[in-house]
């Protein structure tokens, strides 16, 4: 007759990770205290004053936003470039000689309620061909 025991042999020796644990944790928290105390700093640099220039040109606006100005009696409506009329003949023209220079090419297309969604689909269009890269629709403000 033979007898089995219950532990199946002699116990192997485990690693306690409980307190490699702890440590870790406790080293992760200085860690990130000691970052967010440490401040980036650059050298002082003393710049000479600058002599503001008389009859300097005004610096170009950044956004440029279309706008389909509409009338119920206007076909088609009228269009602005940053609050100055141009005809639609002259949009394209208008439009590449403002990117031309430009390496952010964007504009905004703003349209009246009673204008027809064809048109500002129209200057979507024509804003495209005329090398701008994005287009964004401007809603009321």
């Amino acid at each position: 007759m033979a007898f089995s025991t219950a532990g199946g042999g002699p116990s192997n020796p485990q690693i306690n990770v409980t307190p490699l644990i702890d440590v870790l944790l406790v080293l992760i928290i200085i860690f990130m205290i000691v970052v967010t105390q440490q401040k980036e700093r650059g050298l002082d640099a003393q710049i000479p004053a600058q002599p503001q220039r008389q009859n300097q040109p005004p610096a170009p606006e950044r956004t440029i936003v279309i706008q389909v100005v509409g009338d119920a009696q206007a076909e088609p409506p009228a269009l602005k470039i940053n609050q100055e009329s141009v005809r639609w003949e002259d949009l394209t023209g208008r439009l590449q000689g403002i990117f031309k220079t430009r390496a952010e090419k964007v504009a905004f297309v703003r349209g009246d309620d009673e204008v027809a969604f064809q048109y500002v689909a129209d200057v979507i269009d024509i804003a495209r061909n005329a090398g701008v890269n994005k287009v964004g629709l401007l809603s009321k403000p």
